[in-house]
């Protein structure tokens, strides 16, 4: 009869030998046993275990001793990703990616644990980690056909790799092709959160690695990499891509092209193509290298050129800036900022920043057909106008009765004295105008219709 301590020492081992089996069938392709097995069965399997075992050891930079040792367990033991460390057993039997540069998803299914909000934040700013180091481009979609769908199951949910329940494995994904290809699974026994929690795990991390297998990349050994199997907690709007794993997207997609060489913010020559007055902020508009740039700080109302230089945030307007020829700002409706874009003669009606907009014709303010695009704009709300600068001619327009006003266009250089052939762009600041030409900036008093004082056109941008 076993002794209780023989009996604890075999369940223990049992235990051991079941947690390591079941570790390197799912993460590194050991068989299980089946059929009839010869006579040294046991020294057959304890061979073909320990060479997995040290296949294991191996990838975790581990003591290669072929035992299920206390470390060795302490790594199976650890909350990881579901996708196999050895690529000869992984979802990805050749190293493919996706053929085309912008890639659509869909969250067909969110967890109860987070907002919808929160789950949409978390996987945008998991997808942007990839995008800022690979010329990548991720559309979200809500009913199409998508290339990646992301969704919350638990157990057995359709794939083939059911997950485990609370721990254990958190999330699989598939890399890029049909049907299945680049999908994202999460388990939803698991407990989700935005930050750190002892309890739970923070989605921004684990999407953020589950969408690099999505892409086309596999484990890496680096236990600082992201792609390290294994589970680690980072804060989404602070984490960049470490080398290992941008080196590793650049592989497969190339590296993100740096934009054009933009003029300094300080350059002697430097100009604006318009300025806009949002709010309490301020926005100079530089866009003539097909990117799109904004200067935006808060607007000090006692007057004090100095701010420092930000980028606007490319969802604000999209697309509507990357011709650059010309672009106006100017104020006419409460919280409004309507933008003449350049495809065209449009201008677009902006309410509320990285919401949707709406454009109109500049046309429907009476401006002939010869008229193709405007140069800069200026609404003066005491005299209930509105003035448009077109090359050396300028136009008023008339808010209350809705139509431009008779004997225009006229001569800038006449009406406006000091001031320049032609308008860059142009905006009202209590009481006065600054009209912007070329390098210059002019603080303009209509109501005594002469300069007060010039400035450079970067004067605000603190140099």
């Amino acid at each position: 009869m076993l002794s209780t301590f023989m009996r604890c020492t075999l369940e223990q081992l049992n235990v051991k030998t079941t947690l390591g089996q079941g570790y390197l069938r799912r993460f590194y392709h050991m068989s299980p046993s089946s059929g009839p097995q010869p006579r040294n069965r046991r020294a057959t399997t304890t061979s073909a275990l320990g060479e997995k075992i040290r296949e294991m050891q191996g990838f975790f930079s581990l003591k290669q001793t072929g035992r299920l040792d206390l470390q060795t367990l302490s790594v199976m033991r650890k909350h990881r990703c579901g996708v196999p460390d050895m690529e000869n057993y992984s979802f990805y039997p050749d190293q493919i990616k996706w053929k085309n540069s912008t890639i659509t998803y869909r969250i067909d299914q969110y967890t109860p644990d987070l907002t919808q909000e929160e789950v949409d934040t978390s996987f945008r700013l998991a997808l942007k980690i990839w995008s800022d180091a690979a010329p990548l481009k991720f559309i979200k979609v809500n009913h199409d056909k998508a290339d990646i769908i992301l969704s919350f199951a638990k157990k057995t949910h359709g794939d083939f790799f059911p997950f485990d329940g609370p721990k254990g494995v958190l999330a699989h994904a598939f890399a890029p092709g049909e049907d299945m290809g680049g999908d994202v699974h999460f388990d939803e026994d698991e407990i989700w959160t935005m930050g750190h929690s002892k309890l739970g795990y923070n989605l921004f991390t684990v999407a953020a690695h589950e969408l690099g297998h999505s892409l086309g990349l596999s484990h890496s050994k680096d236990p600082s990499s992201l792609m390290y199997p294994n589970y680690n907690y980072y804060i989404g709007a602070q984490y960049t891509l470490p080398q290992d794993d941008a080196l590793g997207i650049q592989a497969l997609y190339g590296k993100k092209q740096d934009p054009p060489n933009l003029p300094k913010k300080c350059d002697p020559n430097f100009s604006v193509d318009a300025v806009a007055v949002f709010g309490k902020e301020i926005m100079f508009f530089k866009n003539r290298f097909e990117t799109e740039r904004c200067f935006k700080e808060p607007l000090d109302l006692n007057y004090s050129p100095a701010s420092k230089l930000s980028h606007f945030m490319q969802e604000t307007l999209k697309a509507q800036w990357h011709l650059a020829v010309l672009v106006v700002c100017f104020h006419r409706v409460p919280d409004a900022v309507k933008v003449p874009c350049v495809s065209g003669p449009k201008y677009w009606v902006v309410r509320q920043l990285k919401m949707k907009s709406h454009f109109g014709s500049i046309y429907d303010y009476g401006f002939p057909a010869r008229v193709r695009n405007i140069d800069a704009a200026v609404h003066i709300s005491e005299y209930g106008k509105t003035f448009f600068f077109i090359g050396h001619d300028y136009y008023r327009y008339d808010e209350h009765r809705r139509r431009m006003d008779p004997g225009f266009p006229r001569n800038i250089q006449t009406d406006w004295p000091g001031i320049g052939r032609s308008v860059d762009a142009a905006f009202e600041l209590q009481g006065t105008i600054y009209l912007f030409s070329g390098t210059k900036a002019y603080n303009y008093d209509y109501r005594q219709n002469q300069v007060l004082n010039r400035l450079l056109a970067n004067a605000w941008l603190d140099c």
